[in-house]
């Protein structure tokens, strides 16, 4: 019989664990991937109840930055698409759980069979002079290859702050290889050198099929049809709480014991503040920051508001929490330099086919096979991609949509002389018709088209440069019933600005809270395999 104190705390952490089963409640701050995900992991793995689950969301849906809205008369809009890849473990691990909105099969195998039928391999990854340029070389010289080299190898402690351009010269940034790596993962060269360090060993398995995109994987619709609806529907059908319109403003905390604790919940709804006690045996987890917070929208004849409002209050939630708690991270890092972290999206629906026909022509790729083409000589280093059609649930037959950026929206355009950011859809079109060289046509095209610009001014915040301290680990050190979800955590290894690293960092933050007897599935370290390595440096050596 054992009668050590080590064998009663262990009975006792099991009963405690068996009362938070059935007694307990979990309150999910925000309902983007990382909440939704987090309630699926609390359901399936930790066997809590879903009415003991309620998701507070200061907007009307679910989905954060995984979204899709609109219909073929008012015109459709995604902020943005997260790309895909074969190696998000913890993502196809929770999609394998959930059926696809007709239940034929789990959302995981959907994607993977789609993409078997689909495959990305662009004919035109780069377009110049109005013509494309299938596989171009990526133009590296000795001496940027010897830097990525050193940056891959190097411990990212010793990176600090940096910036990425603070170890290439200009050189760099005017190669092919920068322009498409810049324009997939939409990094800045004042963006940090740490993160860039990740994706290039995250990604290293990629670098061989870079220029065409191989291995860039998508979804049969847009991702809040493909993933967040199946997702939705199926949290629904076993009884967790939404509650809509509901901003949450701070957290009520006793740190007056060993350790510390959230004790309530303090909401906006509809201009009335209430505040929901936390128990005993409840616990919360927030999605810290936004990088869609301030988002507005344009229209075909008037542009998209310049925005550093917040109307979600994520980033005003952090800066209370983080406010006298250096283990919460420092959300001003990320939040208070929109100039380094702003970017502008469209999304164009089409009632003639002219232009997806030129395209096609143009480009070698069907729709939904050819990926992200970039103008290689844009001012405002804009990108647009055809996805398959239809790209949203019920879209009709005859219309067609797609999907832009641009990197630099303070510049002139090149064939419209004013910043992308003061452009209309109107403006942004005809720029984007000038650069493939399509004139007899653009009248017609113009006349059937209605493109949405989207203003984002945290877009990518979670590029900037940071230290170690400035994200906070996924339950801060000292806290009993917290955890921090999202693209502000930390998550050594992993890659943020992915669907994989929200993921993750929900799937650790349940684990680690309910002392789960398990880990997230491992990241992918293509990095550690000798094959990987030598294709990916044999690849960039080429000329």
């Amino acid at each position: 019989m054992n009668n050590t104190p080590y064998g009663s705390a262990s009975r006792s952490a099991t009963g405690h664990r068996n009362e938070v089963k059935e007694e307990g409640r979990f309150y999910l701050v925000g309902a983007g991937i990382a909440s939704l995900a987090a309630a699926a992991f609390l359901i399936r793995d930790a066997d809590i109840r879903g009415c003991n689950i309620t998701i507070l969301e200061a907007l009307d849906k679910p989905g954060g930055s995984l979204d899709g809205s609109g219909s073929a008369e008012a015109g459709y809009v995604v902020r943005g698409g997260r790309m895909l890849e074969g190696h998000y473990q913890c993502t196809y691990d929770l999609f394998a759980s959930i059926p696809t909105l007709d239940g034929r099969q789990s959302v995981t195998q959907e994607i993977f069979d789609w993409n078997e039928t689909m495959r990305t391999s662009s004919k035109a990854r780069l377009f110049r002079d109005g013509k494309r340029e299938d596989a171009p070389a990526y133009g590296l010289a000795e001496a940027h290859l010897l830097t990525l080299g050193r940056l891959s190898f190097e411990p990212e402690r010793l990176l600090g702050d940096s910036r990425i351009s603070d170890h290439f010269d200009a050189s760099f940034f005017a190669t092919n290889f920068w322009l498409m790596w810049c324009t997939t993962f939409a990094f800045q060269p004042w963006h940090s050198a740490a993160e860039f360090r990740r994706y290039l060993l995250r990604f290293a398995h990629m670098v061989s099929g870079f220029n065409q995109l191989h291995g860039i994987m998508r979804t049969v619709y847009n991702q809040y049809d493909s993933m967040i609806r199946p997702l939705r529907q199926w949290l629904n059908e076993r009884g967790v709480n939404f509650q809509a319109n509901t901003r949450v403003v701070d957290l009520v905390c006793d740190e007056s014991a060993e350790q510390n604790r959230v004790t309530g919940i303090v909401c906006e709804h509809a201009d009335r503040r209430s505040q929901i006690a936390v128990g005993a045996l409840d616990h919360v987890i927030v999605t810290l920051g936004s990088m869609t917070a301030g988002s507005t929208l344009g229209g075909m004849d008037r542009p998209a508001a310049t925005n550093a409002g917040d109307a979600s209050g994520a980033w005003a939630l952090w800066k209370n929490l983080a406010a006298g708690r250096p283990g919460f991270g420092h959300p001003s890092v990320f939040a208070d330099h929109i100039d380094e972290s702003k970017w502008l999206s469209f999304t164009t629906t089409l009632h003639d086919p002219t232009l997806f026909r030129l395209i096609r022509n143009l480009t070698g790729n069907v729709p939904g096979e050819g990926g992200l083409i970039t103008f290689a000589q844009s001012n405002w280093l804009a990108s647009i991609v055809l996805p398959h059609q239809p790209h949203f649930i019920g879209q009709p037959e005859g219309v067609e949509v797609f999907w832009g950026y641009g990197l630099f929206v303070d510049r002139p355009g090149n064939f419209v002389n004013k910043p992308m950011s003061e452009c209309t859809g109107r403006e942004i079109m005809s720029e984007i018709l000038g650069h493939l060289r399509i004139e007899a046509e653009s009248a017609q095209i113009l006349e059937h088209a209605n493109c949405i610009p989207c203003h984002m001014p945290y877009i990518t915040s979670q590029f900037l440069r940071r230290h170690a301290s400035d994200r906070p680990q996924v339950v801060p050190d000292g806290w009993a019933n917290l955890a921090f979800t999202g693209q502000f955590c930390e998550l050594p290894n992993d890659v943020v600005f992915t669907v994989e690293y929200s993921v993750r960092s929900a799937q650790t933050a349940v684990y680690t809270l309910l002392g789960i007897d398990r880990d997230a599935p491992p990241v992918y370290k293509g990095q550690h395999d000798l094959r990987v390595i030598y294709s990916a440096f044999s690849t960039l050596r080429e000329r």
